[in-house]
């Protein structure tokens, strides 16, 4: 599975490419039909603290391309919190292709 990364007024770091790799490699290990992901880190100017370290991941499975946002902050919590959303996600499009 290929994952991009994506970088808006971040600088690149290997610690969070590796970080979100490891757990999407968890989430692909139970899902095996997602595609392809790509990952955007973003900085934002907010007044509050707990805010401000964006997360997006898309990931494409066939028929449907699933997206989480997270923001908090720091990165590490955000990639959390976007894959534990992503894997509920991926959980009922599961339940749902094995009603077909």
């Amino acid at each position: 599975m290929n994952i991009n990364f994506e970088y808006d007024d971040v600088k690149a770091s290997n610690r969070l490419e590796i970080m979100a790799a490891e757990k999407l490699q968890k989430l692909i290990s139970k899902f095996d039909f997602i595609v392809n992901a790509d990952v955007y880190f973003k900085t934002e100017n907010t007044s509050d603290p707990n805010t401000g370290f964006i997360c997006n991941i898309r990931l494409n499975t066939p028929g449907n391309t699933l997206f989480s946002v997270s923001s908090n902050a720091n990165f590490e919590t955000s990639i959390a919190n976007s894959i534990s959303d992503l894997d509920r996600q991926l959980q009922k499009r599961k339940a749902k292709m094995k009603m077909r």
